[in-house]
């Protein structure tokens, strides 16, 4: 099991892991899985085995966006036609 990273590197790092975007929104690590499973959300894997890597402000920018679309009403198909 690898050591946590502290806030200070996670907020100065381009890429983070899922559980650290859980750290920085405070979004369910199931959510943030759905999601990217949905296709909503971009992310890079070297290899099947390692771990994603999510670009940190662009997914937190998807991510709130998301969440407000979602306090609006919207369902997840009209999410992924506007995104």
């Amino acid at each position: 099991m690898s050591r946590q990273r502290s806030d200070e590197i996670i907020q100065n790092s381009e890429f983070v892991t899922i559980g650290e975007l859980v750290r920085l929104t405070g979004i369910r690590y199931s959510t943030i899985k759905y999601y990217t499973e949905e296709g909503f959300i971009p992310y890079e894997q070297e290899d099947t085995r390692l771990t994603r890597r999510y670009d940190r402000e662009k997914t937190i920018k998807i991510l709130y966006k998301i969440k407000h679309l979602r306090e609006e009403g919207l369902t997840i198909n009209q999410i992924k036609n506007i995104l």
